[in-house]
């Protein structure tokens, strides 16, 4: 029996999303699990995996086609069966987008015209999809001057595209034949010393919000606003965690080797099952206490940054913690993320420590209860016994709701952290 594939919801936030690519064409054969299509949300391209397998019979919408989350997208039907009443068929023939085609050229395609019509949004911008914006702002378009041929006017990639073939190719830039060279006569100890050329003046530049950027900006508006944040600060010291991670790393290959941060992720994962607050959300007047330990880290990309989830922490080893995270940072900076790796997330972690940022709080990514900002690790003069010695430290803050916990139990939060990040043999327990 056939089975209808609609856009998934990949965030709690998540209204629509764009078709960016089919992978598996009509009438190809696709199993259970293979990527079927690629999906651009608020935040990342995903890779969506068919939940059927069989042949797929029809694509009920096209390559940048705007599209509200639980609308069908694809039928995929048994080898030989035959699909009466095709979800979106009577919609698409009262469609004013099939009804404006002239006759005989298909829905869809885009009609040259002198003078574009350009439909705005309510804040006055030009309708695009997300990849329109980005690929106009990566090729210097000017959006309003674009026609779009998506839903209401929408530009999306194909219209990008089109005005990119258009383009006259930019003329060869002439070649001066050289001027011999003169010497430079010798200048007179007498002689002025001549002014410093001022520096050409810079234009101002305006760039369009992209989509991801905007989410992020609402959402850590809404955090910072709604959320009454506290923040705790604890110094680490690091010497032994570092040793250990030399040990293990001198008998691992490269593309293995562990960081920092799956040692806190780990360690965050196992000091959370003790504080259940910690890893919760406010969900009207119930504080949900979750029953996993799935955590967030912050991963910075060319145009914003996202979150991908390593689930159930607390359960895996540090080796493994470290193989899903580098693939699912991989997936993410290539734009390719499946819907499990950035969904789910109860704790979050954002270390900066690369950058050599030795502080930093972080904003709750909601619907969480908490965030740790992590620092680098850093050698300084610490003071043992009344001795100066050089050691390693290491500073995290805590920034913590109000509403579901209090400061005694972040306290005391920090303090169980930190003594599995200084005795890190318990991580491995």
């Amino acid at each position: 029996m056939a089975e209808i594939i609609a856009m998934p919801k990949l965030g709690f936030d998540m209204a629509e999303g764009t078709l960016v690519r089919w992978v598996v064409g009509e009438g190809e054969k696709i199993e259970k699990g293979q990527v079927l299509a690629e999906i651009e949300t608020d935040k990342a391209t995903v890779e969506v995996e068919s939940s059927a397998e069989g042949i797929v019979y029809r694509h009920l919408v096209k390559a940048g086609d705007v599209v509200p989350v639980g609308t069908p997208i694809a039928v995929i039907a048994a080898p030989g069966e035959e699909v009466k009443d095709l979800p979106g068929e009577a919609a698409a023939e009262e469609s004013p987008l099939a009804a404006d085609q002239p006759a005989g050229q298909p829905t869809g395609s885009v009609t040259a015209v002198e003078t574009p019509v350009v439909t705005a949004d309510e804040e006055g911008r030009t309708k695009a999809s997300p990849l329109a914006r980005r690929m106009a702002l990566e090729h210097g378009i000017n959006l309003g001057k674009v026609q779009g041929s998506g839903p209401g006017g929408r530009v999306v990639r194909r219209d990008i595209e089109r005005v990119l073939q258009s383009a006259p190719a930019e003329p060869a830039p002439e070649i001066e034949t050289p001027l011999p060279a003169v010497a430079a006569p010798a200048v007179q100890p007498s002689a002025p010393i001549p002014a410093a050329m001022p520096l050409p003046a810079m234009e101002d530049q305006r760039l369009a919000v992209d989509k991801l950027r905007a989410i992020i900006g609402k959402r850590m508006v809404e955090s910072k606003t709604q959320i009454p944040h506290f923040y705790l600060t604890s110094e680490v010291d690091m010497a032994a965690l570092m040793d250990l991670r030399k040990q293990f790393n001198s008998q691992l290959p490269e593309e293995q080797k562990l960081s920092v941060n799956d040692f806190m992720i780990k360690a965050a994962a196992l000091t959370l099952r003790q504080f259940p607050n910690l890893n919760a959300s406010l969900q009207g007047n119930e504080i949900v206490r979750h029953g996993h330990r799935n955590i967030g880290v912050a991963v910075a990309l060319e145009n914003g940054l996202m979150t991908i989830v390593c689930k159930d922490a607390d359960f895996k080893s540090l080796g493994l913690i470290s193989q899903e995270v580098k693939e699912m940072v991989g997936r993410a900076r290539a734009g390719k993320v499946r819907p499990e790796d950035i969904e789910g997330s109860t704790f979050s972690i954002s270390n900066l420590g690369m950058f050599e940022v030795e502080h930093f709080v972080a904003i709750i990514n909601p619907p969480e209860a908490a965030i740790l900002a992590v620092g680098s690790v850093k050698e300084v003069p610490v003071v043992e016994n009344g001795v100066i010695k050089p050691g390693l430290r290491m500073k995290m803050t805590l920034s913590a709701d109000h509403r579901i916990t209090d400061g005694a139990e972040a306290a005391k939060f920090m303090q169980t952290l930190k003594n599995y990040l200084e005795k890190p043999a318990l991580i491995l327990l």
